[in-house]
């Protein structure tokens, strides 16, 4: 079985970043992960030379037949938003949505399957300050202006930038587990899971720890997430009060040691999920919830569907 083809399209005045990003996600060999990896290539929608953002040029590798056989294809940041997309462009699109490829647009990148009419009755989104624009220009659509990514299946568009790699990671999730996906974005240095229906707009800043009593504690956490753990517990772990815990936390993570442990057991259960073999009784004991009752609450207060619907999304055969 071939692997996976993503292609990117790259035109003059390209992204330079989101580009980037699609090479870091899909391009790079990963041997580690043990899954078939996808193959990447880039295809020119202008003649010449490529010259992106910053003055980069960029060397196509892709022709006709890659596009055409392409698995994924991925649109980043356009030119302009009010750039004439070219008609040979909008075929090609149109042709690989017929025979049922997933395309993808970054930002902008909107603009153009917009103008390809492949985004007609699907939810969408684009990055903020251009959501109005997108609305004005094309009042057929549905915009989601304030959430990071929309998967429609088969048409898959993020807001701007730092969104499209969490559009990316969770393609990544979709096609081969939380857990690889969880490993790639560990290497990239970057949070695991942002669901796409969060807001586009941060509300707190994600800052990693270099308290060697909370990070101790953390890791011992993690190691059997099934213990019942009060912050109690937490607190005589790390040597601190309660108080310093907590602050510990908020200034370390943005979050109470309450709702951090709360998502790192609801993190732990979906991986849990995408594997059939494990019973629902089986994953609310192993990510350490109480009941069903309460694993089933928190569950969909943080990932925003119910256990059944998420492993019925993400579960590998």
């Amino acid at each position: 079985m071939k692997n996976h083809l993503v292609v990117a399209l790259i035109y003059n005045q390209l992204c330079t970043f989101e580009f980037g990003c699609t090479v870091e996600v899909f391009a790079l060999k990963r041997p580690e992960l043990g899954v078939p990896w996808y193959e990447f290539a880039t295809y020119a929608v202008d003649d010449g030379p490529i010259t992106a953002a910053g003055g980069i040029t960029i060397t196509p590798t892709a022709g006709d037949v890659l596009l055409e056989n392409a698995d994924t294809i991925i649109v980043p940041g356009w030119r302009g938003v009010e750039a004439e997309v070219p008609a040979r462009l909008i075929e090609q699109l149109q042709a690989a949505h017929a025979r049922g490829a997933r395309i993808c647009s970054i930002c902008t990148g909107a603009f153009v399957l917009a103008a390809a009419g492949l985004l007609n009755g699907h939810k969408v989104t684009t990055h903020w300050r251009f959501t109005d624009l997108l609305a004005s220009m094309y009042p057929e659509l549905t915009i989601q202006p304030n959430e990071l990514y929309v998967d429609e299946e088969h048409i898959v568009t993020a807001a701007g930038s730092a969104a499209g790699l969490d559009m990316m990671l969770h393609l990544v999730r979709k096609d081969h587990g939380a857990k690889v996906a969880n490993m790639v974005a560990q290497r990239m240095v970057i949070p695991p899971h942002r669901e796409g229906g969060q807001s586009q707009y941060a509300t707190r800043q994600l800052v990693s720890t270099s308290d060697a009593p909370i990070s101790n504690l953390m890791d011992w956490i993690r190691s059997d997430l099934q213990r019942p753990i009060t912050i109690k517990d937490m607190a005589d772990k790390a040597a601190v009060s309660t108080r310093t815990l907590h602050r510990s936390f908020m200034e370390c993570t943005g979050l109470t040691p309450y709702d951090w442990l709360l998502g790192e057991r609801v993190a732990y259960a979906k991986e849990l999920l995408e594997s059939p073999k494990v019973r629902l009784i089986e994953v609310v004991e192993k990510s350490g919830f109480g009941s069903e009752e309460s694993f089933r609450r928190h569950f969909r207060n943080l990932v925003g569907v119910s256990p059944t619907s998420y492993r019925k999304q993400f579960a590998r055969a």
